[in-house]
């Protein structure tokens, strides 16, 4: 009997869990579309760029996020929710399409802090339309779409007049589920989780574990900071910065270039998006290169030097080499906080009593550089029509061929007029989307011989190779920037400008060119025209660990001086980041910062290369921070978890150290607070 009743009020209760279930779907019918199509949109995002569909933390995210904007649509009338609920079906899907695009070209996810960069933008706009987009960014419109149409289907037949329901009770149970659900997601965090959450620099990880949405809430958020953090949380970051620098080693460890180059000119050119496996290219025997090569066989060359940029791409190499610094986490220092105070190499050098002074062929507001330049105490920024006549525009601005040529004699004034100066140029014509492209001649086919069965010769015919493809056309503004360069040195040799001149060239970041044209580019088969098969033994895969070891730039050192060439001629192969340059050149030049965050490369065995997403590289391994997986270099050499234990450890606080002098002026604050004692005293 006991049995009976308990099976029967089971049985009834299973049947009005039932009912209630198909009556709670029949009435909210618009609220179920909106959750299921973004919450899938944002699973969707995750399958084509982090690729962790199956994980449930973000799913969870992604669907508290979504409940609890839902249920506001319930202080609605029923026939007018579908304006809430399309009005944020259009957001999210923004969100969706915006992290799409800026994932498949930057692999990493967009931030708000780019709104404040959107004018630097507005001159490359070409760029975003021919080079970034593809077809399946924007399959995230099949949401508000179904919302449409769903909703078009509900007026028909007269649904939303049929719907009784108390508003506010429902927006009460439904943030109450949101509640619940959030609560289910925040029992799975671990404190890794919730650390990189809060400074939110690794934002692949970010998303990985907490999801799109929530994400770009926590952008939104963080991307205020620039106003508002130096009002919280100085204390604390001021701590951890003065033990960081009591505890650094100031010893200065000579080398055998400890001052080689006191009292010579420095002349440094910013190499526009030069990648270093260029260097090692060539297509029908035709060097992409010939002049760096050159230089480098003649100098001082780095074959595995990293930019370590971020959002701010040429401006953050700028803001590193300069400082030794990282950049900014969240935004860029160019923009956001360009008015904090730097130790910069044009201030060091400013002390020796040289003129310094930059160059480009850009508009002089480009990545605002006609404040910062003054701030990073250049004496004088030369710019575009300010400076230069205009009178060969290739892609973004002036040629660089008429820079260089229009610079040489302005730096032969300079020097009649200082003992000494150190110039930076800033070359333009090899930026992304490389549209000088079609005027460059050079040929980047594959050319060979080929039997004609009319006549019985053997003829050389073209198989297209790279030609029409976006790599090629970089190679081509590679080869028009490598001439460029050559021509550079050629005049100023002329002039007699580098008879005391050491000329130091780096790439300033890679090309930003996606990893699937790299396919064709190693496994062409010109026979046939096509890429070989992947089954194929000579097929060469480029996954991400050999598309991010592949994204160095160069580094040379180069003088004319013979007996001082015999002396710097040398090819170092450990790793280098961009942070290294400062104190590397400073042990040349005689000067140096305390606050530099890269070392000496001639003073340091296993050097590091931090990136500002946390990922790191040694000459043992790669280490993604946002998957917690490594690629060793050398498969038949181990490392233990206490060597990446430690490393990972090193790279955080680098880049917090960094982020606390950006945000909150440190550098100046401990100056002003030194003056005070001083003078106190």
């Amino acid at each position: 009997m006991f049995n009976d009743i308990w099976g029967g009020n089971l049985k009834n209760f299973l049947i009005k869990t039932k009912n209630s279930i198909i009556t709670y779907c029949k009435t909210n019918i618009l609220f179920l579309t909106f959750i299921i199509t973004n919450v899938f949109n944002a699973w969707l995002l995750r399958f084509f760029s982090v690729k962790n569909a199956l994980e449930l933390k973000p799913i969870l995210a992604d669907l508290a996020i979504v409940i609890i904007i839902g249920a506001f649509a319930y202080l609605f009338k029923p026939k007018n929710r579908f304006k809430y609920y399309f009005t944020w079906s259009i957001i999210f899907t923004i969100v969706c399409v915006i992290n799409s695009i800026y994932y498949n070209n930057f692999l990493s996810y967009a931030s708000f802090s780019l709104l404040a960069t959107s004018l630097q933008a507005a001159s490359v706009a070409d760029a975003i339309v021919q080079n970034v987009m593809e077809l399946k960014d924007f399959i995230y419109i099949f949401g508000p779409m179904t919302l449409l149409i769903i909703n078009g289907g509900l007026k028909r037949k007269g649904y939303f007049n049929k719907i009784v329901q108390n508003g506010k009770v429902m927006m009460l149970n439904t943030l109450v589920m949101g509640v619940i659900t959030i609560g289910f997601f925040i029992s799975m965090l671990t404190s890794l989780d919730v650390g990189r959450f809060g400074k939110q620099w690794n934002r692949e990880y970010v998303v990985m574990k907490f999801g799109i949405y929530l994400y770009q809430f926590n952008d939104l958020v963080i991307s205020v900071k620039p106003q508002i953090s130096p009002l919280f949380g100085y204390d604390e970051h001021a701590r951890d910065f003065r033990e960081y620098y009591d505890n650094k080693d100031y010893t200065h460890k000579n080398n055998e270039y400890t001052n080689i180059f006191e009292g010579k000119n420095l002349l440094v050119i910013h190499a526009e998006s030069i990648q270093q496996f260029t260097m090692e290219t060539s297509f029908n025997d035709k060097e992409v290169t010939p002049n760096l090569n050159r230089l480098a066989s003649e100098g001082m060359y780095f074959t595995n030097f990293y930019a370590q940029e971020s959002v701010g791409t040429s401006s953050d190499t700028e803001f590193t080499f300069n400082t030794s610094l990282m950049p900014s986490s969240n935004g860029t220092v160019f923009v956001n906080y360009w008015n904090r105070e730097y130790l910069t190499i044009p201030k060091l050098m400013n002390e020796k009593n040289y003129y310094t002074f930059s160059m480009h062929g850009n508009n002089c507001t480009m990545w605002n550089r006609n404040v910062v330049h003054e701030a990073f105490g250049y004496n004088k920024f030369y710019c575009y029509n300010k400076d230069f006549n205009i009178d060969e525009v290739l892609g973004l601005g002036l040629s660089d061929k008429s820079f260089f040529k229009q610079a040489v004699p302005k730096i032969k004034d300079i020097s009649n007029k200082y003992n000494n100066f150190y110039g930076v140029l800033i070359m333009l014509t090899n930026h992304t989307p490389f549209a000088a492209a079609s005027t460059i001649d050079y040929d980047v086919d594959f050319k060979y011989e080929k039997l004609n069965e009319e006549t019985g010769e053997m003829e050389t015919v073209s198989a297209p190779y790279m030609e029409g493809t976006t790599l090629g056309d970089y190679f081509k503004t590679v080869h028009y920037a490598d001439e460029a360069i050559g021509q550079f040195i050629n005049d100023l040799d002329e002039a007699g400008l580098l008879e005391n001149t050491v000329i130091v060239i780096y790439g300033d970041h890679d090309a930003k060119i996606k990893k699937a044209e790299y396919k064709r580019f190693y496994n062409y088969d010109p026979y046939t025209d096509t890429v070989i098969s992947s089954k194929d033994e000579n097929y060469q895969n480029v996954d991400s660990y050999s598309y991010e070891l592949n994204r160095k730039v160069p580094l040379i050192i180069w003088t004319k001086d013979k007996e001082l060439q015999k002396k710097i001629n040398v090819k170092i192969d450990k790793v280098m980041g961009m942070y290294d340059v400062m104190p590397t050149l400073g042990n040349m030049f005689n000067f140096s910062s305390k606050y530099s965050l890269g070392h000496d490369i001639f003073n340091i065995d296993d050097n590091i290369v931090v990136f500002p997403d946390g990922d790191w590289l040694t000459n043992k391994l790669y280490y993604n921070s946002q998957k917690g997986e490594w690629k060793l270099l050398n498969p038949e050499e181990t490392v233990s978890m206490d060597y990446i234990d430690d490393r990972n450890a090193y790279a955080e606080e680098i880049i917090n150290i960094s982020d606390s002098i950006i945000t909150y002026d440190l550098i100046k604050k401990t100056r002003e607070s030194k003056e005070l004692i001083e003078s106190a005293n």
